[in-house]
């Protein structure tokens, strides 16, 4: 392995925190989540042979942390400890207004995305992180095909709920 885990942080941890936003509403589960991600990666940087790019590699890693994650949050009991307030973000000098009608569109899409079932999420997911279809099914273990299908499906279920919203 060429790239050491702080340039891998540095290059693919925005990445990560959108996956980890994609699967995760609450702030603090989105960070809590957002580390076992990372841990993840590290652990597993020592597997990977190099079959497929690194991009790939890691989104596969992040996605199948983050399944296990919702899949044991949703077996354990609703608690008031974690808060589900956001904190604005400010991303440049742009108008207040116009910082958050883009925030409302893209927390109005991340929670259609979350509505989703697990593998059409994951798919919607990589389709926007730039992935391609042949990268999808590789990470998916499906076929290209497939990866087309269950997208195109995903893609006309978000605008029926975004468009009820």
């Amino acid at each position: 392995m060429s790239k050491d885990f702080n340039a891998i942080v540095a290059e693919y941890g925005p990445l990560l925190s959108r996956v980890a936003s994609s699967y995760e509403a609450n702030q603090h589960l989105q960070q809590e989540l957002l580390q076992e991600i990372s841990l993840a990666v590290w652990q597993s940087l020592k597997a990977f042979k190099g079959n497929s790019s690194l991009k790939t590699y890691i989104l596969r890693v992040a996605h199948n942390k983050a399944v296990t994650h919702v899949a044991y949050h949703a077996k354990q009991p609703f608690s008031e400890s974690y808060c589900e307030i956001e904190s604005p973000h400010s991303t440049n000098n742009t108008s207040l207004e116009s910082q958050l009608a883009e925030q409302s569109k893209v927390t109005l899409l991340l929670k259609a995305v979350r509505k989703l079932p697990m593998q059409s999420r994951q798919i919607v997911t990589m389709s926007m992180e730039g992935l391609g279809y042949q990268e999808i099914a590789e990470v998916c273990g499906i076929s290209p095909v497939n990866v087309g299908v269950i997208l195109n499906r995903a893609k006309k279920s978000l605008m029926e709920t975004i468009n009820h919203e």
